[in-house]
């Protein structure tokens, strides 16, 4: 019966009729897109009439217009394929090049080859971005385990190295601003060609793919038996897999060595590939790759629309994104079995936060606090002292802000992580911070950015809160389950920063503004600015100390806390306004910053603070504390240059959050 099924699957499909529609859609859209590509053709020649030779239109059509059509239907048709090897090898329809950290990985190795080693960067980029694609996939693989490969934890692991590996890359192209100016855009995903020198790069290092279609079938479909299975019909299986994880990941890396970072592409052609009848290895890796032509073909042609609309230059990347978000919360609420909503958990920590510990933990943290006020570089070299009177006014706001910031982001973490019962839960992560970020951009762009203390306060609360009703909307089908609340998130995340990098291109000076800002910068703040800060989140987070029982019995769960007299949907929605406040508050002053709302309630309760009181104000002094010294490195470690707060935090903690998943899984 097995050797049965088994032929059926390997035997070679007829062409159904979805094959002849997907190509007649190419057909049909491919003059569309040269139209749209052209300078001075209108709409209404969009007949096949073509430019008179020798003209301007003749060499933009054969320069640029041409090869930018071959480079999406090459992109995307090596994206798609590699989203189905890998959906394929790991049985898991949220695997992708994106999910698994395999995109963001490439873009560091490429980002940090360019700037270090252009000349290598020039002739062997792609191998660079190759070992940065195997580093984050291996490490991701490392974090979910074996039997996480298949389920949520490996995508989960997957998004957490994007957002650490993307700030890592920021960090590096803002420290290099000069050099690094082309880099943001190529970084967002950018088609455009003004010859045909990345086409001719590119196709001979994409025949791989025609080897995948060739070869990979019957081991796929040998895989689909389960190891067992395929080992005891003679496939070999960890050196299948390593060759196979290769491949795909070559096809990944050629690709945004060519165009940049275009996301979403691999994970929804395969998913799309099965619905519409796909059924065969072979059958899904063929109309993945057709499917990945005519999304790519499709988002680019949205691009160039988009482009003539706005008379500025968006990056191909967003337009796939505005496809690509929508889809993966389609799917996340779609597609997942029960089996697949379980979340990473930390390892246990403390049972107790006793007065020792509390004792040495505030000890700790004021040699700390004192070491990073008195340490400091200076022309002539390191220098422990009190800084000057004039370098200590111009200090001591950025200072005051950090530690607001960390504190306000951190217990606004774990008033999510206890509302919703999810120890993945931070503002970050579930796109409270995207939300206000975007908020204040649009705002920023709409009054100026000399408004921007007056309007963005009001804009950041409104665009946090829009976010938390748009989860709690998508969550509520699933029960809010962890897994399904953080994908909800990512989701939401990548649509909202496609939408700020179109609106970054409207802006001019005040976009150039918003850059600092967006990494999380107190270059700028003032001693007014720092003083609001801080009383802000100081009432906020009083106010959160009077709702401690009803955070408290909600965390149980809503049974218990309707049986204690708690008005459950009351209670829930102040403290999600709480949250919201402490976000906006934060985020329209500083900026965003990453993983702090995750990691400092992690910490304080690996550290003993496990009930809502304890854990709410060691949180709060860990936020600071990781601000604190964040600020320090941020202007030490590269003097003269300086990073933003923001970014040094987020790598910081990100790392942090990476040790702990990989000692559980370790243990």
């Amino acid at each position: 019966m097995h050797a049965a099924s088994l032929s059926a699957r390997l035997a070679p499909p007829s062409v159904p009729l979805r094959y002849l529609l997907v190509l007649a859609a190419i057909a049909l859209l491919a003059p569309l897109h040269l139209n749209l590509g052209m300078t001075h053709w209108a709409p209404a020649q969009w007949s096949l009439n073509p430019p008179a030779k020798g003209s301007f239109d003749a060499l933009e059509f054969g320069l640029s217009v041409l090869p930018r059509l071959v480079m999406a239907l090459l992109v995307g048709a090596a994206l798609g394929l590699s989203g189905s090897v890998l959906q394929q090898l790991t049985q898991n329809r949220l695997a992708s090049p994106m999910t698994l950290g395999a995109a963001a990985g490439a873009w560091l190795g490429l980002t940090a080859t360019a700037l270090f080693a252009p000349a290598l960067a020039a002739t062997h980029g792609h191998w660079a971005a190759l070992g940065g694609a195997l580093g984050a996939v291996g490490l991701a693989l490392l974090i979910a385990g074996r039997n996480g490969a298949s389920g949520l934890p490996v995508i989960l692991a997957g998004m957490a190295l994007n957002l650490l590996l993307g700030a890592i890359a920021t960090a590096i192209l803002l420290v290099h601003t000069k050099q690094s100016r082309g880099l943001f855009l190529w970084g967002a995903g950018d088609l455009g060609q003004i010859d045909w020198h990345w086409v001719q790069w590119l196709w001979p290092k994409l025949l791989v793919g025609l080897v995948l279609i060739a070869l990979a079938p019957r081991p796929l479909t040998l895989l689909q038996l389960g190891g067992a299975g395929a080992r005891a019909r003679g496939l070999s299986l960890f050196p299948v897999m390593l060759a196979l994880f290769l491949a795909c990941l070559w096809l990944t890396s050629v690709a945004i060595t060519a165009v940049g970072l275009i996301g979403f592409i691999g994970l929804i052609t395969p998913n799309l590939a099965r619905l519409y009848g796909a059924r065969t290895a072979r059958d899904e890796l063929l109309f993945s790759a057709l499917l990945g032509a005519l999304l790519l073909l499709g988002a680019d042609a949205i691009t160039l629309a988009l482009n003539r609309w706005f008379s500025a230059l968006i990056p191909s990347g967003a337009a796939a994104a505005l496809i690509g978000a929508p889809a993966l919360l389609w799917l996340s609420r779609r597609q997942l079995g029960a089996e697949d909503r379980q979340s990473l958990t930390l390892p246990p920590g403390a049972e107790s936060l006793n007065r020792q510990r509390l004792a040495w933990l505030l000890l700790v943290g004021a040699a700390v606090t004192m070491l990073t006020l008195l340490l400091q570089r200076a022309p002539d070299g390191w220098q422990l002292g009190w800084p000057s009177t004039v370098l200590w006014s111009l200090r001591w706001p950025r200072l005051l802000a950090a530690v607001a910031a960390g504190s306000g982001l951190a217990v606004a973490g774990m008033m999510l992580q206890r509302l919703l019962r999810n120890p993945l839960a931070s503002p970050d992560i579930l796109g409270l911070t995207a939300g206000a970020t975007l908020a204040v951009v649009a705002a920023v762009m709409l009054f100026g950015a000399g408004m921007m203390q007056q309007v963005a306060p009001v804009a950041a609360f409104g665009g946090s809160l829009l976010v938390l009703g748009l989860l709690m909307l998508f969550g509520r089908r699933h029960r809010y389950s962890p897994g399904i609340m953080v994908l909800v998130g990512v989701s939401l995340t990548a649509l909202l920063n496609t939408a700020l990098q179109i609106g970054l291109t409207r802006g001019e000076s005040d976009a150039l503004a918003l850059l600092g800002w967006l990494a999380g910068s107190t270059y700028r703040i003032e001693a007014g600015e720092a003083v609001m800060l801080s009383l802000a989140v100081a009432a906020l987070v009083a106010l959160s100390l009077l709702f401690h029982r009803a955070l408290t019995l909600v965390s149980i769960g809503d049974g218990v806390a309707l049986s204690r007299g708690l008005d459950v949907p009351r209670a829930r929605l102040a403290l999600l306004l709480l949250v919201s406040l402490l976000c906006a508050v934060v985020t329209s002053v500083l900026g965003p910053v990453a993983f702090l709302g995750l990691l400092a309630p992690h910490m304080a309760a690996l550290l003993g603070a496990r009930r809502v009181l304890p854990q709410l104000g060691l949180a709060a002094l860990l936020g600071g504390w990781l601000m604190l010294v964040s600020d320090w490195l941020g202007r030490s470690a590269l003097y003269p240059l300086e990073v933003p707060v923001g970014l040094v935090a987020s790598i910081l903690c990100g790392l942090y959050f990476l040790y702990l998943l990989i000692r559980q899984r370790i243990a």
